[in-house]
């Protein structure tokens, strides 16, 4: 394992220059250039500093990536689930996406279609209409989108999404803290 250049990474990712992240650490520039150039290891008391300012967790850092991660998912990996009572139907573009930071999801409302209630949660979501018209219940207010429209909400209240068209409707919905 190259320390350095994942110590690297993480700074990066963070927008920290070596100064910066030698400032929060109480380490120099120098030795921040050294560790991620491989020419020097770092104390254990050192990495944990530098894990905790870039924010992670030794087993974060120390677990190996996924092997062989999938990218492209066909309608053959894809999961689908139709509620004939609330007429909809959902498909999970990407198999076990709730385990993920984002779950991907193509929702179908037939005419006079609503998706279920959920509870306020801790998740932000992403709607982009494909076809028709979409209601969008937040608390006690109101929210439409039509065809092409992009909607984006913290789902920090009771919310629901319904079919506000008078023939079928299709939207994208990206979600996460995953609660579909």
């Amino acid at each position: 394992m190259q320390i350095g250049s994942k110590i690297k990474s993480l700074r990066l990712k963070k927008g920290l220059t070596q100064e910066e992240l030698g400032e929060r650490t109480d380490l120099t520039k120098g030795y921040i250039s050294q560790l991620e150039r491989e020419l020097t290891s770092p104390s254990i008391e050192t990495l944990f500093s530098l894990l905790e300012v870039l924010g992670t967790t030794p087993k974060e850092f120390f677990d190996e990536p996924k092997k062989n991660m999938k990218v492209v998912y066909s309608p053959e990996d894809q999961t689908t689930y139709v509620n004939d009572e609330l007429k909809y139907s959902i498909r999970w573009s990407v198999p076990r996406s709730n385990e993920n930071e984002m779950e991907p999801v193509h929702i179908s409302f037939s005419k006079h279609g609503e998706f279920k209630q959920f509870d306020p949660s801790l998740a932000e979501t992403f709607i982009y209409v494909l076809s028709g018209k979409v209601e969008i219940e937040l608390g006690k207010r109101t929210y439409t989108a039509s065809k092409g429209d992009s909607a984006y909400y913290e789902a920090s209240d009771h919310h629901r999404v319904s079919n506000a068209n008078e023939g079928p409707t299709e939207l994208l919905l990206v979600a996460t803290e995953s609660y579909l």
